[in-house]
């Protein structure tokens, strides 16, 4: 914005104070132009101010000002804060109109306190604490989610849930041929690394034909199971918790409460279901595919051939094998649902929040993953199912 009072010729920007009794008034004269910022007269002002030394008031005077933009709005900015920080008054009707209406303006939206450049000093107990009562409340929370979580899928067996069947139906879609490529190549690469490092080893042996065992065994007990897991959460974990993050911001949650629908039938458990659903067959994919994969190193780097490789791959693995990956895909499958919901529904109220906890839920679904499948392993070991 740019004012002119009278004619267009510039001249320098001054400005002056002078102390009259109990009154400060500052005089403001010539041409005050974004183009040529009055740094060094606002700082003279400023200086002048504090030597002069508070008053029960401060003035502006015009009477030599020509034109005028924001640096003039600057200098006023300055002189406001100097008359709060020593809590003299000012007189803003000695300013001109326009100026009172743009600094009436800026004050209107006080500056937001981000936190940003604020660093508080802990000792190591006080941060431990935090940590250790983080963790606790996380684990309430997660542990009512799990039991919210139940009952939604009691009701909505007892059909008396507001299951959202389309829903159901698009994040089956969405879980299956959608995810197909990305699993396909994960796969095949896993079963590829596979067969090549068993390669080296085995092939010093004379073993080389037991690569196939090797990439069967791995891939259907544990590699199956535990990338497609790692994929989905990367890929499905985070839209959920987007999806359902994006709502809470827009409000959309706070609707279905307010219409009585809870948004766990509605939202949570058709997304928990599709996804238990799906698991087990991408991972019956992904260990075909890694086969496959085990298969091309056999053929080419060991000079199997593919009857003999399918032979020494069904010799090697049973129903019980390819049993424990598919319990170990379902559970994954709850994994990756509950986490990507539960960040989703305690997401903030802003856009950063959404990728936050987009994030959040990715990084949780991979390490309860880890955890989990060390769990089922040691289960495995102890129940003689290896």
């Amino acid at each position: 914005m740019e004012t002119a009072n009278s004619s267009t010729a510039q001249q320098d920007a001054r400005a002056s104070v002078q102390k009259t009794g109990d009154q400060v008034v500052v005089t403001v004269e010539g041409d005050w132009s974004i183009r040529r910022i009055p740094t060094r007269q606002i700082d003279e002002v400023m200086s002048e101010l504090e030597r002069q030394g508070p008053a029960a008031s401060l003035a502006f005077r015009t009477p030599g000002l020509r034109r005028w933009d924001s640096s003039l709005i600057l200098l006023v900015s300055r002189v406001e804060e100097w008359c709060r920080r020593h809590r003299v008054r000012l007189e803003e009707d000695s300013l001109p109109a326009g100026v009172r209406d743009l600094l009436a303006l800026a004050n209107e939206v006080p500056e937001k306190k981000t936190g940003r450049g604020q660093t508080e000093r802990r000792d190591l107990l006080a941060f431990l604490g935090e940590w250790g009562l983080g963790l606790v409340r996380g684990g309430v929370a997660t542990l009512t989610f799990i039991g919210e979580i139940v009952l939604s899928l009691g009701r909505t067996l007892r059909r008396q849930a507001a299951f959202d069947r389309r829903l159901f139906w698009l994040t089956m879609q969405e879980c299956s041929i959608q995810a197909l490529p990305i699993v396909s190549l994960i796969s095949f690469l896993t079963g590829l690394i596979l067969a090549f490092v068993g390669a080296i080893q085995l092939r010093q042996f004379g073993a080389g034909i037991y690569v196939a065992n090797l990439v069967s065994v791995g891939m259907t007990q544990e590699m199956g199971a535990l990338m497609t897991g790692i994929i989905m959460a990367g890929r499905t974990g985070a839209a959920f918790a987007a999806q359902i993050g994006s709502m809470k911001v827009s409000e959309e949650i706070d609707a279905l409460v307010t219409l009585a629908i809870s948004p766990m039938d509605f939202l949570v458990s058709p997304r928990v279901l599709a996804l238990c659903f799906m698991m087990p067959l991408l991972t019956l994919y992904s260990d075909l595919i890694g086969m496959i994969g085990g298969a091309l190193v056999g053929m080419s780097f060991l000079n199997i051939t593919l009857q003999q490789y399918w032979t020494q791959t069904l010799g090697a693995i049973h129903l019980t094998d390819i049993i424990i990956g598919l319990v170990k895909s379902s559970v994954f499958g709850v994994i990756v649902a509950m986490a990507g919901c539960q960040r989703g529904i305690e997401c903030g109220r802003d856009a950063a929040a959404v990728g936050n906890a987009a994030t959040s839920a990715v990084v949780l679904s991979i390490t309860w993953i880890v955890a989990g499948d060390a769990v089922l392993d040691v289960l495995q070991q102890a129940l003689h199912l290896k």
